[in-house]
């Protein structure tokens, strides 16, 4: 069966419907994320955590995609690509991520993470070719001025807390590297079963260096607000969100792909007010309206000017 893809129309993309929906529901499940694992870390070592979400999550998408007539072997030309972006995609993303999110808060952590759609944007152009036009730029530097408003004023945090800050920082640009190596393949394997060996592929890793650096966690005492966060952790973002995210990359050109998911912070804030107490002020909401504007500039803007 053929993905939908972009298509070019009068120098601007023609962006698939379902790629939207797929879009939203990441952008929600996503943000949602960042509070619940700030739950999970408190209870669970950060390499024992990301070897148990990378050994569940691709467990499940293999099941999945085997029940749906899927064959689960890889490709042969399919296997160096798979190894390289685990790399980035898995390891250096979740590894960078978990231990960062243990040193900034999970609304701010999100914040800087998600400056990934500028390294994704800039590694686009040698590897894939991709032209920054005007709309694409336009859009970047909105996000980018709506994710500076938040982090502006806290920007104190690379001086309390630089290891944390700078672990966010390499899990975006690993991220961004990965989301374009992704796209630069031209896989002959499903992504469901794609996605799912990357994941496998990172657990090898992750889960030695669990064994080697830190106690393995008594998963029997974890409190009730953090095995809730865990099941919501393994079910939604790392198993729907995985396999929708790639699926959109897919559809889209990479940096638009990445400029989707720039209200997923947004998400991750609110979220983390209402689940955490984390505070919500004029900040967040002048970021929502900046990261809004960036969204509809490069996603919904030329699909109207397409149409007129």
């Amino acid at each position: 069966m053929t993905e939908p893809r972009a298509t070019a129309s009068a120098g601007a993309p023609t962006l698939p419907l379902a790629g939207f929906a797929l879009l939203a529901a990441v952008t929600l499940f996503w943000g949602a994320n960042w509070p619940g694992m700030k739950i999970v870390l408190g209870e669970i070592p950060p390499w024992w955590f990301r070897a148990i979400c990378l050994a569940f999550g691709g467990t499940a998408l293999l099941a999945i995609s085997a029940s749906s007539g899927n064959v689960l072997r890889v490709a042969r030309n399919d296997v160096a690509p798979l190894l390289l972006c685990a790399l980035f995609n898995m390891v250096g993303w979740h590894l960078f991520s978990a231990y960062g999110l243990t040193m900034v808060p999970a609304g701010r952590a999100s914040i800087i993470a998600f400056t990934m759609p500028v390294w994704a944007a800039l590694a686009a152009i040698p590897v894939l070719g991709e032209r920054l036009t005007l709309p694409v730029v336009g859009g970047l530097a909105l996000g980018m001025a709506g994710l500076g408003v938040l982090i502006g004023h806290d920007i104190a945090v690379l001086g309390s807390a630089p290891v944390g800050a700078f672990m966010m920082l390499g899990a975006a640009i690993s991220w961004g590297i990965g989301t374009v190596l992704f796209k630069r393949f031209d896989w002959r394997t499903p992504v469901a079963t794609v996605i799912g060996w990357q994941l496998l592929i990172a657990a090898v890793p992750v889960g030695s260096g669990a064994l080697m650096l830190e106690p393995a966690p008594d998963l029997l005492k974890l409190s009730g607000p953090a095995v809730i966060a865990l099941v919501y952790v393994l079910a939604f973002p790392m198993v729907f969100c995985q396999w929708a995210y790639f699926k959109i990359v897919r559809m889209f050109p990479a940096v638009y792909a990445a400029v989707g998911v720039l209200a997923v912070p947004m998400v991750g804030v609110v979220s983390s007010l209402i689940v955490l107490g984390e505070p919500v002020g004029w900040r967040e909401i002048a970021a929502l309206v900046l990261v809004s504007s960036a969204i509809f500039t490069v996603l919904i803007l030329p699909r109207l000017n397409s149409r007129a």
